[in-house]
């Protein structure tokens, strides 16, 4: 896993230029893993906006993810969908060819900790979910089980889809 000092960062990318804000942003994060209390809370907002940015990624998402997958994993409490959700998405992203290659250097980091999205959706099983937790980890199971199109849909479900789902709505 690339280290939150090293200077690569500022040779990586995200949406708006060079990645050397991202270390900042994970420290930040890696003090505060608690559910989020709006989708403009800090340090999600951000890091969502400039590694996951309208559906496209960049070399410092894949670099992000080791990160986060260990943070909730470590984590001992109630951790934010985010953590399930951004490394599904970023996967998705990647497998739909909307970035670039995983540079060969965080190559191996990145697929180990897609594969340990399993495990860390298993350690946080027993606590309470609301419907964007169950469908956050259901998606990252996904990605982690290659199945990256289950994990596209699940990320797009939202209540109105559910009940068009339900309802057999269709037209």
């Amino acid at each position: 896993m690339l280290s939150l000092d090293d200077p690569r960062w500022n040779d990586l990318g995200h949406a708006y230029g060079r990645a050397g804000d991202i270390p900042e942003l994970l420290r930040k994060l890696k003090a505060s893993r608690e559910p989020k209390s709006g989708a403009q809370d800090e340090p999600w907002f951000t890091l969502w906006s400039s590694l996951c940015h309208q559906g496209d990624v960049y070399t410092a998402s894949y670099a992000a993810v080791p990160h986060l997958v260990d943070m909730a994993t470590r984590s001992t409490g109630p951790i934010d969908s985010s953590f399930y959700h951004m490394p599904a998405a970023i996967e998705v992203a990647r497998v739909a060819g909307r970035g670039p290659e995983i540079p060969t250097p965080d190559l191996d980091d990145y697929h180990s900790a897609i594969g340990r999205l399993v495990e860390c959706v298993s350690i946080h099983r027993n606590e309470a979910w609301d419907q964007s937790m169950v469908l956050s980890a259901a998606a990252a199971l996904a990605v982690a089980k290659g199945h990256i199109e289950v994990a596209e849909a699940l990320l797009n479900l939202d209540d109105d889809w559910i009940v068009k789902i339900n309802n057999c709505d269709f037209d």
